[in-house]
């Protein structure tokens, strides 16, 4: 059973996955201060008030939470409007293919042209 364990604990894509969300968690805190310090000033500038999450509707005798719900339809929103941006970045990245001079395909040495003449005329005989 250990050794089932060790080997589940070693397989690749266990690894893939753990780095996977790490990587997540980090780009999260960017993700938040590019909202908190670049969108929601923006936000601010134009509407004149950035959190909106004090926002409330009395009805009766309960008090609903209007603008917290707002907030986090706002920071939702643009979250998943900068994870698009990004995601749309790496993908044009990704299939971007730069061919350098090591990549190019190279002329075949005159070695290379006259044994190929060579074998083309032993094939003729």
């Amino acid at each position: 059973m250990w050794k089932e364990f060790k080997s589940f604990i070693a397989n690749d894509s266990i690894v893939t996955l753990a780095t996977g969300f790490i990587m997540g968690s980090a780009f999260t805190a960017i993700v938040t201060s590019l909202v908190d310090d670049i969108f929601m000033p923006l936000i601010v500038a134009v509407t004149g008030q950035a959190d909106v999450s004090g926002l409330s509707l009395s009805i009766g005798n309960t008090t609903l939470g209007v603008g917290s719900f707002l907030q986090a339809i706002i920071n939702f929103v643009l979250i998943a409007s900068m994870l698009f941006v990004v995601l749309k970045g790496l993908e044009k990245a990704q299939h971007k293919k730069i061919i350098t001079p090591d990549e190019a395909p190279a002329e075949p040495s005159t070695e290379e042209v006259l044994l190929g003449e060579i074998l083309a005329e032993l094939k003729k005989k």
